[in-house]
């Protein structure tokens, strides 16, 4: 298992000795996803908390109508999963899957607890993490209510730059919120620009 990554990402955050070290990498397991294939659906219980190694995923609803609104999407060196079925071990509600073929390190939710209490920074690690998520979260919301969709679009790409070339129209169109056709007419316009 290449755990490099993962360390890295945490050494943004905190630092580890090498027993600390070695306990939290005993607690992960590796799972390999093919593109298209599902981490989680709704009415599952998200049982882990998923590192990206390698690979592209999105987390999404379908609504009545069939419409796909896509919530996130993850790449390497993110963080995934529903948080809310998580922390509460009730049911899904969003689809996760692989864009790509994927490789993450999981951490199942008893194994997270055990490793809050042996190593007590790791509260504060996954905290960062989750306030951070929250902003995003509340800057994305804000966006959606007060920005044009060129507006929102532009924002995708300056924020995340190597991920439009990673994503079919269809899927940057569902997250941005309008329709794929709308947004070629707007890909378009741009390009004279």
């Amino acid at each position: 298992m290449d755990t490099d990554f993962i360390l890295q990402n945490i050494r943004r955050y905190i630092q580890l000795d090498k027993t600390e070290t070695d306990f939290f990498i005993s607690l992960l397991q590796t799972k390999k996803l093919k593109r298209k294939e599902f981490l989680l659906k709704p009415g599952d219980t998200c049982r882990t908390e998923n590192f990206i190694v390698k690979g592209c995923m999105r987390t999404y609803t379908i609504d009545d109508h069939g419409f796909e609104h896509i919530v996130m999407f993850g790449i390497e060196d993110w963080w995934v999963g529903d948080l809310f079925s998580f922390l509460t071990q009730s049911p899904a509600t969003y689809f996760i899957d692989a864009l790509e073929d994927t490789e993450i390190l999981q951490i199942t939710k008893s194994d997270l607890d055990k490793l809050y209490e042996r190593v007590p920074k790791f509260e504060r690690f996954f905290r960062l993490i989750l306030q951070n998520a929250f902003i995003s979260q509340q800057q994305r919301i804000n966006q959606n209510l007060s920005f044009t969709a060129e507006q929102r679009y532009l924002y995708f790409i300056k924020k995340y730059p190597q991920l439009e070339q990673r994503l079919s129209q269809k899927q940057v169109s569902a997250y941005l919120g309008i329709t794929p056709v709308f947004l070629s007419m707007l890909r378009r316009k741009l390009s004279k620009k």
